[in-house]
């Protein structure tokens, strides 16, 4: 039996999928984006495919996925109502940035409108050291007082930046459990302890804040493809396309959507240097 392999892109207007045979055969298909459930158009454009060229649901043996909703979502201000927890006086962090401007010249520049505006970023009473020492134990009451402020503002996810956390995460995944017990068990938690491990506030706050902003999103959108998927009787593993070209499993993808931003892009450079490759 030839098996297939599929590829999947989905940007903001057309989704793309090829369907690759182990016997050299290739299949595509072109089709508008489903907006209000990208899953749909991936699997009526994937079932037409199969019904069109008699390949069976068990012949698939893998998909792989790229995709720019991600990009989008930031570009068009569409993520989730979110709310930024952190070390108190760290609460300007995101508009701070790195004092830098990416048009020198432009004297009246504007920077962008930080993803979690001011009045939701909230402080905690705590202090790490850079070797992740406790110079301030976390305060327990400040961080039972900033998750019920969350929990009576609609939040959709929330996420923790801690001075330091790099190095010991106790105070972060101590928040993250008050928020889960306070706001909901539901409530999409990203700790940047988790999510970016490194030195540098600034890079890891907005990446953390990123990762919260399309979590709600892509964890929904993400659900609703694998339902898609298994309509059709398709069992084969997804892989979502990361953005430094890597791939990972769509439960992780799930719970770090930040690491999919240039999953398109990404995908594109890799094709097109495989395409080429030897020319």
């Amino acid at each position: 039996m030839v098996e297939y392999r599929v590829g999947i892109d989905i940007g903001g207007t057309f989704t793309d999928l090829v369907v690759a045979g182990d016997d050299s055969t290739l299949r595509t298909k072109k089709l508008l984006s489903t907006p209000d459930d990208y899953g749909r158009g991936i699997g009526e454009g994937l079932g037409a495919l199969m019904d069109e060229n008699a390949i069976a649901a068990d012949a698939i043996t893998r998909i792989v996925h790229a995709t720019t909703v991600a990009t989008n979502a930031i570009l068009e201000a569409k993520g989730a109502r979110t709310a930024l927890i952190t070390t108190e006086g760290f609460r300007d962090v995101l508009e701070m940035r790195r004092l830098r401007i990416p048009e020198m010249y432009t004297l009246n520049y504007r920077k962008p409108n930080p993803l979690v505006p001011r009045r939701r970023r909230l402080e905690v009473v705590e202090r790490l050291g850079p070797k992740g020492e406790v110079r301030v134990p976390l305060d327990q009451e400040s961080a039972h007082i900033a998750a019920k402020r969350i929990a009576g503002d609609t939040i959709e996810a929330v996420a923790i930046c801690l001075l330091h956390a790099y190095a010991n995460p106790a105070h972060e995944r101590r928040i993250a459990e008050i928020v889960r017990e306070t706001v909901s068990p539901d409530v999409f938690v990203t700790c940047s302890s988790d999510i970016l491990p490194v030195i540098r506030e600034y890079e890891r706050t907005s990446t953390t804040v990123i990762n919260a902003y399309l979590g709600p999103m892509l964890r929904d959108y993400l659900n609703g493809l694998r339902r898609h998927l298994e309509a059709l009787g398709i069992a084969a593993p997804l892989q979502i396309m990361k953005s430094d070209g890597g791939i990972m499993s769509i439960e992780m993808a799930a719970e770090r959507p930040a690491y999919l931003v240039e999953s398109g892009p990404a995908a594109g450079v890799i094709g097109a240097a495989h395409a080429t490759a030897g020319t």
